[in-house]
């Protein structure tokens, strides 16, 4: 019975994990930059199999993306920002696939972090590449990672926003999944008698 559940959960976990992503992508729900698409596409390296680790997390974001463009912020449906951001989660989604499913809590919770701060790295040098509120040097480029241009939030805040969103939900993606799929003690027992050489009979000579 419970390994009906687990493999039903195996199959909806995508779903899940998409329908939170887009959830979380509609505007005012969340406070800005604080999104659990990083933690989505980093899990979905780790967790899901074949080219669904990539289809799925960057198609449901480009989805979403035109979905937000067309009807929310009456933009173009394509821009230069849109496919750095893509950029940046094809990034995570490739650091994820070098984690497995079996590496440990801590471990996810770290690779998550460190996808959240490439996809922050990723989108602000592109932002110091082509706005031209910036000079071309190395001391802009530090600017535009840390304080931003005059006038505008100070992009420190934005980091916050990203590194404690992917810490946050990576690490409630990562319980979910190792809650869910962790072996009871009866099946560890069960799998160990499975996995153990039968015994094999003694010889006559040693029964007499």
């Amino acid at each position: 019975m419970l390994g009906r559940v687990k493999e039903k959960w195996k199959k909806l976990l995508p779903v899940a994990f998409m329908l939170l992503f887009a959830l979380s992508r509609i505007p005012g729900v969340l406070p800005l930059n604080f999104s659990a698409a990083y933690a989505i596409a980093f899990c979905g390296g780790v967790y899901f199999s074949g080219a669904m680790s990539w289809w799925l997390p960057l198609g449901t974001l480009a989805a979403t993306d035109l979905l937000l463009n067309v009807f929310y912020y009456n933009q173009p449906v394509f821009s230069w920002y849109m496919l750095v951001k893509t950029l940046g989660f094809v990034g995570i989604v490739a650091l994820g696939r070098l984690f497995s499913p079996r590496t440990n809590f801590l471990k996810l919770l770290g690779g998550g972090l460190l996808g959240a701060m490439l996809f922050y790295l990723i989108t602000n040098t592109a932002s110091w590449l082509y706005d031209p509120g910036y000079a071309k040097t190395l001391a802009a480029w530090f600017q535009a990672l840390t304080t931003g241009l005059p006038g505008l939030p100070p992009t420190w805040e934005f980091f916050r926003n990203t590194l404690l969103s992917g810490g946050l939900f990576t690490a409630l993606f990562v319980a979910a999944v190792k809650a869910t799929t962790a072996e009871s003690p009866v099946e560890k027992e069960a799998g160990k008698r499975e996995g153990a050489p039968e015994k094999e009979p003694e010889p006559e000579e040693a029964k007499a």
